[in-house]
């Protein structure tokens, strides 16, 4: 079992390396359906071991300049309470003895559709909106965008929406977030999207780790094991990277991933 593990977490650090996503979407679904791991624990292990996994980027997008905090932070100020809410409730209602293992599986179904979708849709969704600028609608949708304060109330409650989906299955901090943040902020770079978005997906997954630590549902042991595997992946992964096209890696894991939620949702 062990050897499984190791080789889950190099798996999925292959992944991450190779496309920048797939961390929560693809180490949940493994955890659950091949190695029989409890719903809630193999969430709350996944959450810290993408805290982990991801924190080095935060110092290297920090010392290039990229990562917009004042985005973060109004993530933050509706990720991190949503977060808090959402362990709240769930240990309140038996979280730990697996009350909330069907809850937990539908909502990781969800998540993984709609990350698959974000994957996708991402490039021609944006140059849908530019070319359709003068549609009524949405022109009403860069009006409202364009306003300060409608921007920082939707990315607040953007924050909101993700941490209680992030608490429940690990899954959509990063392309979900992505997504949302390239239609609000259309202009920042794309090396700042990712910055921003890295840059809030890390104390997020880091709170709602610890607070599935405090009730019980993190499994260290497991932890230890898949970051073994995970940090020689992406470095092996990296290196793939340049040389296999994003054009076919990006669709082949969103096609993984809408199995595995269709797989998660019957």
């Amino acid at each position: 079992m062990e050897w499984g593990f190791l080789l889950a977490g190099l798996f999925v650090g292959i992944m991450v390396g190779m496309t920048g996503v797939g961390g929560g979407s693809l180490m949940t679904p493994i955890l659950i359906f091949i190695f029989h791991v409890q719903p809630a624990i193999a969430v709350g292990t996944d959450l810290l071991f993408a805290a982990i996994t991801k924190a080095g980027g935060i110092w290297s997008y920090w010392r290039h300049g990229v990562v917009k905090w004042h985005i973060v932070w109004r993530l933050a100020a509706g990720s991190i309470p949503a977060t808090l809410a959402t362990l709240w409730f769930m240990n309140a209602t038996g979280m730990h003895d697996g009350n909330h293992n069907e809850i937990i599986t539908k909502a990781l179904g969800i998540a993984l559709i709609l990350t698959s979708s974000a994957l996708l849709l991402k490039a021609p969704l944006g140059r849908l909106l530019r070319s359709q600028e003068s549609h009524p609608v949405v022109s009403a949708l860069y009006d409202i965008r364009e306003n300060e304060l409608n921007k920082a109330m939707i990315t607040v409650i953007t924050g909101a929406l993700l941490g209680v989906m992030v608490t429940l299955s690990s899954v959509g901090a990063g392309a979900l977030g992505a997504v949302i943040l390239l239609f609000l902020y259309p202009r920042l770079k794309g090396v700042e999207i990712v910055a921003t978005d890295i840059a809030h997906a890390v104390p997020l997954t880091f709170v709602a780790g610890l607070g599935h630590s405090a009730v019980g549902t993190v499994d260290w042991s497991l932890l230890v094991y898949l970051l073994a595997g995970s940090l020689p992946g992406i470095f092996i992964g990296t290196h793939l990277g340049v040389r296999i096209s994003d054009h076919i890696m990006r669709p082949l894991l969103a096609v993984i991933l809408v199995l595995v939620g269709i797989k998660c949702l019957i």
